[in-house]
């Protein structure tokens, strides 16, 4: 892949083109990650007060019945997004660990294989959660850990 660089006046905000004989998993990877949003902040709800929490602060985000919330150090918040729609939109920070729960990958201390492929993962606040073996895989790619990265 060629990656070029153009700095010019006349561009009032950054643009990406991209240009390709096919269209890729890799071009699609891209694509994806390049519209991710950049946000550093997004709300969360304490019964009716609404906090802005820095994406770097939120360790998890899971679901729990019908309800969605947001993991930091000080609180629980509650999310009024669906775990997809979340999952989309910290694509950049977060990966999914099972059908409930993504974690904030620069939050991740260790990990360690437990029975029947479920990994344990510990955080820098020392709360662990269990990666399934579904999710396994996207993990260790996230990460760039394992053979297949």
């Amino acid at each position: 892949m060629q990656i070029k660089l153009i700095i010019d006046e006349k561009y009032i905000e950054p643009e990406v083109h991209i240009h390709a004989n096919v269209y890729s998993e890799q071009i699609e990877q891209l694509m994806k990650f390049l519209k991710a949003t950049s946000t550093d902040v997004i709300d969360g709800y304490i019964q009716q007060d609404i906090y802005m929490l820095k994406i770097e602060d939120i360790y998890f985000v899971y679901s729990q019945g019908a309800k969605v919330y947001f993991q930091t150090d000080e609180n629980e918040y509650e999310s009024k997004r669906k775990l997809y729609e979340l999952e989309e939109l910290l694509e950049k920070d977060f990966v999914r660990l099972n059908k409930s729960t993504l974690v904030n990958v620069s939050k991740i201390s260790s990990m360690k294989m437990e029975k029947m492929g479920i990994m344990q993962i510990l955080m820098d606040n020392n709360t662990t959660a269990h990666a399934s073996r579904m999710y396994l895989k996207g993990l260790k790619k996230r990460l760039g850990i394992g053979r297949d990265t």
